[in-house]
């Protein structure tokens, strides 16, 4: 509102000025000047509703602050939400990234040319040794022809054991000596071809020149450890350690120039400490052969050095291709089993040149084919097994452990079919009387093939479910699982060992022994099957999976890990576990190790800890 000046000096007389001259103010300007301005008091009121009162004024402006500063809040809020959402997309497409690098390397090694880089090129390291990723997966082809070829060769001198061992009447200490030295012949090449390359040219001379070792020492299997044949072995074994040794220079030669701690830095010096082993296991052959005569007493002691020699540490310098290895220790017991079974068949073939066989003789038959079928299923197939069940990967005597079972394992296999060869002779030929060293061979081999199952199956890690309902339902499950396996075992050694026991009724004729021991066989795989029960009960879905605590050793609480705790810890806050010291020593072991700690953070096992799941 304005007041006019003219109209008050108009009023007493005075003067008027024009209306350029007369100063214009506002309601503001007489307050501040002091100056009352004449108004009624409707007038007053009016000023007081009005939207410039500095009252009003300053209500309207607290409450659009306030509601500004919440929707500065709600867009903090907003894009806080958003940054974490970000970062996390950010790791995800991280750990997708690392996870695409050992599956693009394997693409491009399965897409390349048998020719590419010459055939006499440079030892390559295989796409699962170089790579870490947190979940281990199957990078490439498992098993080659070659290499399934030459488990042929070696399941072919297994069998000729198996033959030794029958017309021995049972495992003797030659026996025993001849069929290690052919499984570390077969673990040597294992252990270059789960690591390197094996389509150069190299290497392929090398596994045929191996071939024709192994084949050539089967022949002499049947002979004593003092014989000319027992120093025909000592050669093959011999030849074999100094093709690896030569083997080895190379790849160490083409590594030579590698930088420190990178993955061809533990590749030259995995290939320095296999060139020193096998130099001396090579001595030791020599010196067996040259040295001493062939009726030296002591012989054995030779033999034995020689094999200790072939033995490798678990994990030393560079992890192999777990999945690889894995195959090919189910590869040969799968054509172990195969070539049992065609040994029966062809021991009974004579038998039905000119007679149609019987119903009863069907039924034997059926028997062995079902107890070896039963015994296929019981084992423990790791080729598809996550490396973080595996406890090879964390300790080096559980490792060392589990290489005892595979090697047990196929022993007992072979004895078992010794048995059953002798068995099937004794049934076709109606024999008045089951001869002992058959029921020794069948029901020792039987006990012994469980057994290393078992043992086997017991070092894979275990979830411990943290409910206590159902962890009592978890540890039932395999306390009754156990409790049959030992029962087992122990009626089937019992019923080898004694000649009379409260079990020599299962042992009247051939038939009865294969129906019982076929049908302890089902059984106990019905029993296995409680694994899976118990998984599908407790661990349907992700949320439930989570509600465990990993022990990394299995059944096996008295193992602990080589690393401690500090070390685990600072493997686990590595962005990438192929950039940690501990993946570089083992790929697969950082990862294993890593995910163990993830989830077992607050178990404790005899002031023990490790974490949350992480595969031969």
């Amino acid at each position: 509102m304005f007041f006019n000046k003219k109209k008050e000096k108009s009023d007493s007389g005075g003067p008027s000025k024009p209306d350029e001259a007369r100063p214009m103010m506002d309601d503001d300007t007489v307050q501040q000047g002091n100056l009352t301005p004449t108004h009624d008091s409707s007038s007053k009121k009016s000023i007081k509703a009005s939207p410039g009162d500095p009252q009003e004024l300053l209500t309207m402006t607290e409450k659009e602050l306030a509601k500004a500063k919440e929707q500065v809040a709600q867009e903090k809020a907003a894009k806080r939400k958003l940054y974490s959402s970000l970062v996390k997309l950010a790791n995800e497409l991280k750990k997708t990234r690392s996870e695409m690098v050992p599956l693009q390397a394997a693409a491009d090694y399965n897409a390349q040319s048998w020719y590419e880089g010459g055939m006499w090129r440079r030892p390559e390291v295989l796409p699962g040794v170089s790579s870490a990723p947190e979940k281990s997966i199957a990078t490439r082809q498992a098993i080659g022809l070659s290499d399934l070829f030459f488990n042929l060769v070696t399941v072919t001198a297994f069998t000729r054991v198996g033959m030794a061992i029958s017309e021995h009447n049972g495992l003797d200490a030659a026996s025993l000596l001849f069929f290690a030295v052919f499984w570390m012949i077969w673990s040597k090449e294992t252990s270059y071809s789960t690591r390197f390359d094996t389509t150069d040219l190299s290497a392929q001379i090398v596994t045929l020149l191996t071939c024709f070792a192994l084949l050539f020492g089967s022949l002499s299997t049947t002979s004593p450890i003092n014989s000319e044949d027992g120093t025909r072995i000592m050669m093959v074994a011999g030849f074999v350690a100094f093709l690896h040794f030569l083997l080895h220079v190379r790849v160490a030669l083409w590594y030579r120039d590698a930088i420190p701690d990178t993955i061809e830095s533990y590749v030259r010096s995995f290939a320095i400490m296999t060139m020193v082993l096998t130099f001396l296991e090579t001595s030791v052959w020599v010196v067996g052969i040259f040295v001493f005569p062939e009726d030296f007493e002591y012989r054995w002691s030779i033999f034995l050095a020689g094999v200790l020699l072939s033995m490798r540490i678990p994990r030393s310098f560079l992890s192999n291709d777990f999945h690889a290895a894995c195959s090919r220790s189910g590869t040969i017991f799968i054509l172990l089993l195969g070539f049992l079974l065609q040994s029966v068949v062809l021991v009974s073939s004579p038998f039905f040149e000119y007679t149609t066989p019987t119903l009863e003789q069907y039924a034997f038959l059926g028997s062995t084919c079902l107890m070896l079928f039963c015994i296929k299923l019981l084992y423990v197939d790791d080729s598809n097994t996550l490396v973080k069940d595996h406890a090879l990967l964390v300790n080096r005597w559980a490792g060392f452990f589990f290489k005892i079972g595979q090697f047990a394992l196929l022993l007992s296999t072979t004895v078992l079919g010794s048995g059953l060869d002798l068995l099937t002779h004794s049934y076709l030929a109606a024999t008045a009387a089951l001869p002992d060293k058959a029921k020794n061979l069948v029901c020792g081999g039987f006990s012994a093939v469980v057994f290393s199952i078992f043992f086997i199956k017991s070092m894979h890690l275990r979830r411990v479910p943290v409910d206590g309902y159902q962890r009592n339902l978890f540890l039932a499950a395999y306390s009754i699982q156990a409790f049959c396996m030992i029962c087992i075992v122990f009626a089937t050694a019992r019923m080898c060992l004694s000649p009379r026991t409260y079990l020599s009724f299962l042992m009247s004729n051939e038939i009865g022994m294969m129906f019982s021991l076929s049908g302890f066989a089902l059984f106990l795989l019905l029993m296995s099957w409680l694994d899976e029960a118990v998984e599908l009960s407790l661990y349907s879905t992700s949320d439930d999976s989570r509600q465990f605590m990993v022990h990394p050793f299995g059944l096996w609480w008295c193992l602990k890990p080589d690393l401690d705790t500090e070390e685990v810890e600072h493997v686990a806050a590595a962005e990438s576990g192929s950039h940690g010291r501990l993946s570089q020593l083992s790929p697969l072991l950082g990862a294993s190790v890593v995910d163990m700690k993830m989830s077992q953070r607050s178990l404790n096992y005899d002031s023990f800890k490790l974490s949350d799941a992480a595969e031969v």
